[in-house]
């Protein structure tokens, strides 16, 4: 096999896109690109309340797959816009096996999630593992309490002094004992422009972060007011709530992957999302294959990261 890396496949339009009505006065934005009738594959997203984008369809061979990728609720072009009603991790994985049902109409198919994808992905192929031909998990988070006070509280701020002062600007010192409650708070508040300014703030926050190294043109889009609302809203939302998971329950529930393919891949320097998590899931799923990306932190752009997702997606395409 060539050393040399692997990159994104070339820019591909969608051919086909659409809006699904799920349910609770939400509509969920869709698209379809790569071979119809190709192994069948449903992208994740991150965040939660990041939204899909052109470079995603990209991460697979547009001759070997029929790729599906949508915005959960609340998010990108799914409305409401910034929507907290009716917005769980189980409204997401019904989400998600309706649209196989109804729009990707396969039996069986490929999942792939980065980040909160990876936790939503593992929630959904615990639910519904009969369904899943392989899963693909890139920066595993598993939202437990300790990653969350990890990423919110202490531990990354050690690492980012000069960014967490930003984070902490829009709280008082007096409520700075539970970040992640005080932006609840403001998030959701009637202050339209404190809501606005914790949006930016806790959206920067992620978005300077999470690269081992400076990259403006990512974290560019997390400067953007309509973006940093339906993020920082529906990922606090959801965060406030442990994403309705009882803690540690994904890597307790990992015995139901069994007979599941697939790959992990996870940079040693991932900020949000701590290795140790990823470790523990190699351990408890052995059918994944296993990349630990030395020199790279959270994002999917980072070389190492996309060369190992890459040459995955390439191995698993013949799976469905």
């Amino acid at each position: 096999m060539s050393t040399a890396l692997r990159t994104l496949y070339p820019a591909i339009e969608p051919y086909a896109t659409g809006m699904l009505d799920v349910g609770d006065g939400h509509r969920i934005h869709w698209e379809r690109c790569g071979t119809p009738g190709a192994t069948p594959v449903v992208f994740l997203h991150g965040g939660p309340g990041g939204g899909i984008s052109p470079a995603q369809r990209r991460l697979f061979d547009p001759a070997r797959y029929d790729v599906l990728l949508f915005d959960q609720r609340g998010c990108g072009q799914s409305t409401p816009h910034a929507s907290l009603e009716a917005n769980t991790t189980w409204h997401l994985v019904a989400d998600i096996e309706r649209l196989r049902e109804e729009i990707a109409g396969a039996p069986r198919w490929q999942v792939f999630g980065g980040s909160w994808g990876s936790t939503l992905a593992l929630a959904y192929a615990q639910t519904h593992p009969q369904r899943v031909s392989a899963l693909v998990l890139r920066g595993v988070y598993t939202v437990t309490r300790a990653e969350l006070q990890w990423y919110y509280q202490f531990g990354v701020s050690e690492m980012f002094p000069d960014k967490w002062e930003g984070f902490q600007a829009p709280i008082p010192a007096e409520e700075r004992h539970d970040m992640i409650a005080a932006y609840r708070r403001r998030l959701t508040g009637d202050d339209e422009a404190a809501r606005l300014a914790c949006a930016q703030a806790w959206t920067i926050w992620e978005g300077e972060t999470i690269t081992l190294l400076p990259d403006a043109a990512f974290s560019a889009p997390f400067r953007d007011p309509h973006f940093a609302l339906a993020f920082a809203r529906i990922e606090n939302h959801f965060f406030v709530h442990g994403a309705w998971l009882e803690d540690g329950q994904l890597l307790r529930d990992a015995h139901k992957l069994q007979g599941i393919p697939g790959a992990i891949v996870h940079g040693r320097y991932d900020m949000p999302c701590p290795m140790r998590y990823a470790w523990a899931l190699h351990q408890a799923w052995p059918e994944a294959n296993f990349h630990l990306i030395e020199g790279a932190g959270h994002a999917y752009s980072e070389p190492g990261i996309l060369d190992a997702l890459i040459r995955e997606t390439d191995r698993l395409a013949a799976l469905r």
